[in-house]
């Protein structure tokens, strides 16, 4: 069994989490992003994160949210990551999170494909800009923010990221092995994080496909 560590994001009811809970996520994800079909509030998500055991993280979604608002919702949750998934800047990340003592992820936008006569995404520069950053979580860039059941190609990433990687972006259980083993020596570490790839509709997770998500997780061999 590997030790991919698994997120599950944009959990909007008790049963959901429960699921996500039993089948073994390492993180859940509340969107705190009101355009979002995955919104929640934040006394909303503090009642769902309420109902993780130890050792299951809460991760808390914002893009482009006010300080305020970001440190309300951490109020409301204690020990919650903060998920940076908008336009913010790196100082804005930085003293955001290091004023209010929380790891934190930064998300990472990536075309589907690279453009014909253009340069690929840039992640080593990337990381290098957000070098605090507890993590860089990879989604493909669409019109909205993350979701979209649209993956990039992984084939594109570099080799020598340095940061530790979530791979993110149209995973499901039949593909979540490939981008494992496509990623997982590109950057110090590897997790996942799954939204759309486990929904019977957007905001409403199916219990079966997150425990298939997470046996897929687990059984994908890498190599040594």
């Amino acid at each position: 069994m590997n030790p991919i560590p698994i997120k599950i994001c944009g959990l909007t009811r008790a049963q959901d989490v429960q699921a996500a809970v039993h089948a073994g996520a390492h993180a859940v994800g509340f969107v705190l992003y009101p355009p979002s079909p995955r919104y929640v509030t934040p006394e909303r998500a503090a009642e769902l994160a309420a109902l993780l055991p130890a050792f299951v993280t809460p991760v808390l979604l914002f893009v482009n949210a006010r300080f305020e608002e970001i440190a309300h919702a951490a109020s409301l949750v204690p020990g919650a990551w903060l998920q940076f998934h908008g336009d913010e800047t790196p100082a804005f990340c930085d003293n955001t999170a290091s004023t209010l003592g929380r790891r934190w992820l930064r998300a990472a936008r990536i075309p589907k494909e690279t453009p014909v006569g253009g340069a690929a995404f840039d992640l080593v520069n990337y990381a290098s800009l957000y070098p605090n950053a507890n993590a860089l979580l990879l989604d493909t860039l669409v019109d909205g923010y993350g979701g979209s059941g649209h993956r990039f190609n992984w084939s594109q990433l570099p080799t020598n990221v340095n940061a530790h990687l979530v791979l993110s972006g149209g995973l499901t259980p039949a593909n979540v092995g490939d981008g494992i083993r496509a990623v997982h020596r590109r950057g110090l570490s590897l997790a996942v994080d799954v939204s759309s790839g486990v929904e019977s509709a957007k905001g409403i997770k199916d219990a079966d496909k997150i425990r298939a998500f997470v046996a897929a997780v687990r059984s994908t061999k890498l190599a040594d």
